[in-house]
């Protein structure tokens, strides 16, 4: 095998790609998956320097969203346990016995039981309360750690005085779509901690990580209004979305770049218990639980207006009663959806028959997220 990649790599090196305009290179380069293009790095200086660059970075990634569906990556939430892929969107819809499964070559062992929603150009970000999150590109086997956060130390100290029996938000991750840099974001209210007591007014506050000085810092000042802690943030281009605790709901948007807060909206309903927030389709969705049927809304930013992307009954007999978290819209209009219990079936529903079909179902506890393969790093 190892010679085998050597004798492709000296074969670009002396063929007629030595005659070709290196511009009309780089766009060959650009519809390249990324594996092979960390070994073309070896090709020639002239070559890393082009695939190292951000610039060639950020056209394959675009490259990588026209030409095919998302990835789904399936990570493991137990011990020591690395992260896998289920084939992209086109090839998902087999049957579970024949659908395309491989190892990808980030192998963390972590200790970790909870991962945020979806994933940022790339990246994917996992975290615990007592250790050192990881953010890492499963494509390439990057990976670093960042610290705690201090108000991951504020919770564990309330665990300690009150036990874990009370709602709790989800770390955000996502890039500033101008300066490209990744940054986790904690948003959380200050009722049940020691700097906000009863009888004071419920503030927020939140935490921004800069991976370039290792350290967390506070944003000030932090969103107008409590949010709801039972729903996961979502990342879509530049900036992070919270709903509220308000009546009726809000969606509140928080700016990677100028690292401001802004309510954009009421959200299209008014009990938010059975609501799950996603991106399908490069779009901020809403899905709703209605008795049986399942309605997924699509945010139209334009005239900030929410539009029903489409509507579903649950499996009548009994087997999804509970609403489903949507992941990724596949090709042929095939939704994939995965239910809320670590151990729920992975199932893709074709929205023009109507109909489900088993993808897999874990072995072991187990989280699901889209993805496109990239070259980036934090």
């Amino acid at each position: 095998m190892k010679k085998r990649k050597q004798s492709l790599a000296e074969n670009l090196d002396t063929s007629l790609w030595k005659l070709l305009p290196h511009d009309v290179v780089e766009v060959i380069l650009e519809c390249v998956p990324v594996k092979p293009l960390l070994r073309f790095r070896c090709v020639s200086k002239k070559w890393k320097l082009t695939i190292d660059s951000p610039g060639f970075k950020e056209r394959q990634l675009m490259r990588r969203r026209q030409l095919r569906g998302p990835d789904v990556l399936i990570m493991s939430l137990s011990y020591d346990r690395p992260v896998r892929r289920e084939g992209r969107g086109r090839k998902v819809v087999l049957s579970a016995a024949s659908a395309s499964r491989r190892r990808l070559g980030w192998n963390v062992s972590y200790t970790c039981g909870m991962f945020c929603a979806g994933s940022c150009d790339g990246l994917v970000c996992v975290y615990c309360l007592y250790v050192d999150s990881i953010v890492g590109n499963p494509a390439t086997g990057w990976h670093r750690s960042f610290p705690l956060s201090n108000y991951q130390g504020l919770l564990i100290q309330r665990f300690k005085r009150e036990g874990s029996d009370f709602p709790w938000p989800s770390l955000g991750f996502g890039r500033d779509k101008l300066s490209g840099t990744f940054k986790p974001v904690w948003l959380y209210n200050s009722s049940g901690f020691v700097l906000g007591g009863a009888d004071k007014a419920v503030v927020t506050y939140c935490e921004v990580f800069d991976f370039s000085t290792n350290a967390w810092r506070y944003v000030v000042p932090a969103s107008p209004y409590p949010i709801n802690a039972y729903h996961k943030p979502v990342h879509l281009d530049g900036s992070l979305y919270w709903l509220t605790e308000s009546e009726p709901p809000l969606l509140l948007s928080f700016d990677l770049h100028t690292e401001t807060f802004q309510v954009i909206c009421k959200a299209p309903f008014a009990d938010p218990r059975h609501i799950t927030m996603c991106v399908l389709h490069n779009r901020l969705c809403l899905s709703e639980q209605k008795h049986l049927t399942q309605v997924i809304w699509s945010f139209d930013s334009s005239d900030k207006t929410w539009n029903t992307l489409c509507s579903f009954d649950l499996n009548p007999t009994g087997d999804f009663a509970a609403p489903l978290l949507p992941i990724a819209i596949l090709d042929k209009g095939q939704l994939l959806l995965q239910g809320r219990a670590s151990m729920d079936p992975l199932v893709i529903h074709d929205l023009h028959y109507r109909s489900y079909d088993l993808l897999c179902t874990p072995k072991s506890p187990s989280g699901s997220v889209y993805y496109f393969e990239s070259l980036f790093s934090a």
